[in-house]
């Protein structure tokens, strides 16, 4: 059961500016209904400032509350000061979402680009709070950059969309960054095991043990700890729970081997000390 702020519930129980707007100045919608949220929102806008707004929106209470409080936000705004509201803004106004509800605020952020964009007639560039320098950001539900994703792939080992999830937050709201994140893993991906020397290869091992293998042990109440690399021999030390479990052996080879395999040289032998 997912866990909602008392703005939300308000909001979603009592929506503010629900409807249409006679001879709107724009019209903005996101979302699909297949997908099971749509939202559309007018605008009135008078000399450059947003006047009035509403929407019509089908979909979770999420989304009705993400749409009413937007309606709020850009009310009285100049058009300039309405391009610069982030999807992050809106979950914020609410006193946040769950992750899973993230994409609600996405919609409610493309409705208004998309609305924006109507009215001036043209594409303008998202503008965002940081220096126009800023790295592109991939996944707009946690706000997670290209430079973020990158080092997760190049520095703490990721090498799936599982691993990226894990270690940035990317993709496991809406989804919908999912296919820019596998684009990036596989660019950053591609021969990498060629180009390690020794003492790359020492410590992309140990970086793949605490980021990706050590957590995944601790959720079982295990652990593990590098003792040793001698060429493609990786020695280790299980401890907590893995290290008296009866399938120790099982987790040696199916998962850290395995993984050492998978994400730094197919030769490593893993073994316990």
């Amino acid at each position: 059961m997912w866990e909602y702020s008392d703005k939300v519930k308000d909001h979603f129980k009592n929506p503010r500016n629900v409807g249409s707007i006679e001879n709107a100045d724009a019209i903005g919608e996101a979302g699909a209904l297949s997908c099971g949220d749509k939202l559309k929102l007018y605008l009135k806008i008078d000399n450059g400032i947003i006047t009035n707004a509403k929407f019509q929106t089908f979909g979770c209470g999420s989304a009705v509350a993400a749409s009413s409080i937007l309606t709020e936000m850009v009310i009285g705004k100049t058009i300039e000061e309405a391009k610069k509201i982030t999807n992050k803004q809106i979950a914020d106004a609410l006193d946040g979402l769950p992750p899973e509800k993230l994409h609600c605020s996405v919609m409610g952020r493309e409705a208004l680009e998309d609305a924006l964009k109507n009215y001036e007639g043209e594409d303008w560039e998202e503008v965002t709070l940081e220096d126009e320098k800023q790295s592109k950001i991939i996944c707009h539900c946690f706000e997670v950059t290209e430079d973020a994703i990158i080092e997760a792939v190049t520095k703490n080992g990721a090498r799936n969309l599982e691993d990226i999830g894990r270690l940035t937050g990317a993709g496991t709201a809406c989804g919908r960054c999912k296919e820019l994140i596998q684009n990036i893993i596989n660019k950053y991906v591609k021969n990498e095991k060629e180009k390690l020397n020794p003492v790359q290869k020492i410590i992309k091992i140990n970086t793949i043990i605490e980021t990706v293998i050590a957590p995944e042990l601790k959720k079982d109440m295990g652990d593990i700890e590098l003792v040793n690399v001698d060429g493609n021999n990786v020695y280790v030390k299980l401890k907590g729970h893995c290290s008296s479990c009866a399938n120790s052996k099982l987790t040696l080879k199916n998962f850290v081997e395995t993984k050492l395999k998978e994400l730094v040289d197919d030769e490593i032998v893993v073994i316990n000390e």
